[in-house]
């Protein structure tokens, strides 16, 4: 049984794409508060916060041409 995705025992689930997206957000928000942060941590911390909103952009492409082709089947 799934916790957080849409199955046939938890219709009341989210897509992948969703959660994904819902993260991404989160991350882009957190972001924000380290874009006037002068000190090398943060900039650490920006530069791979980028690369982990750009991945989550990439398994979203996936989640969502997953769901479009299950569309297709069912």
């Amino acid at each position: 049984m799934t916790k957080h995705l849409v199955s046939p025992e938890n219709p009341g689930g989210k897509r992948t794409e969703e959660i994904l997206s819902e993260i991404r957000a989160e991350i882009l928000v957190r972001m924000a508060n380290f874009g006037e942060d002068p000190r090398p941590e943060a900039k650490a911390v920006m530069e791979n916060n980028l690369k982990i909103a750009q991945l989550l952009t990439e398994a979203i492409h996936l989640a969502e041409a997953n769901t479009n082709k299950l569309g297709e089947v069912g």
